[in-house]
């Protein structure tokens, strides 16, 4: 049964309101596919890579940080690696929202691929499970193709420019990622958790080939994570030691 069938006539409303904000959200967040593009060939990449890394990858930190070590001179173990560990969190979304969406076979595979900040947020923010059912296929599939969409747009329009990295392309990842990850530091904790890996990354960016200094930085902040975690669950904390909080 599919989610829309599951949805009375009183919940059309809703699911009409459900689709229209999954495809404003796909309009908006499909426009960076633009500039993964152009990035994407600035930074050695063929058009036909680029696109494939849209398809296959589908993550819009992951394929910034891709392409960001690939074009500072990384190795593609390095820039692998790196959107390896920015997509892992894509993997806890999917133990969140698996329950909920009550796939099997090869909509599992299609389901798991649509796992990504926004068609889990869109999802979890939905009362009713129906409605909760059709935000997440509305909004990855909307996001899916506007991405792509925009990401062949951006490659084509980069690859006719003589020379796409003379528009300071480069300096573009590191801005999407701020706008990203922006809007999550809002506590004391996410901005010390930033400043820790900052610190490392470039610290290391003079000593280690292009690539590692991010690596080097998530494994720093997992650490700062544990034992921040630690601390929290600790018994002098949950005896009320008087830590400030």
């Amino acid at each position: 049964m599919s989610p829309a069938s599951e949805l009375s006539v009183d919940d059309e409303a809703g699911r009409r309101r459900v689709v229209r904000n999954a495809l404003a959200m796909g309009l908006a967040t499909g426009a960076y596919g633009l500039t993964f593009g152009a990035l994407g060939v600035a930074s050695g990449l063929s058009l036909a890579q680029t696109c494939i890394l849209s398809l296959a990858m589908f993550t819009g930190g992951s394929q910034f940080a891709f392409v960001g070590v690939i074009g500072g001179g990384g190795t593609p173990l390095a820039a692998a690696a790196t959107a390896l560990l920015l997509g892992a969190r894509n993997t806890v979304y999917g133990l969140s929202v698996g329950p909920l969406l009550r796939v099997r076979g090869w909509r599992k595979a299609g389901a798991a691929q649509l796992v990504i900040d926004e068609s889990t947020a869109m999802s979890i923010g939905e009362t009713r499970k129906p409605l909760a059912r059709v935000a997440f296929w509305a909004t990855g599939l909307s996001i899916f193709a506007f991405w792509n969409l925009a990401t062949l747009i951006g490659a084509v329009a980069a690859g006719a420019l003589p020379d796409p990295k003379a528009l300071g392309l480069d300096a573009v990842a590191p801005a999407a990622f701020i706008f990203l990850f922006a809007p999550r530091l809002t506590s004391r904790t996410a901005w010390l958790t930033a400043g820790v890996g900052a610190v490392v990354a470039l610290a290391l960016v003079p000593l280690l080939p292009s690539g590692l200094p991010v690596i080097a930085a998530a494994v720093a902040v997992a650490v700062l994570a544990i034992a921040t975690s630690r601390r929290a669950t600790g018994p002098d904390h949950s005896a009320g030691s008087g830590d400030a909080s």
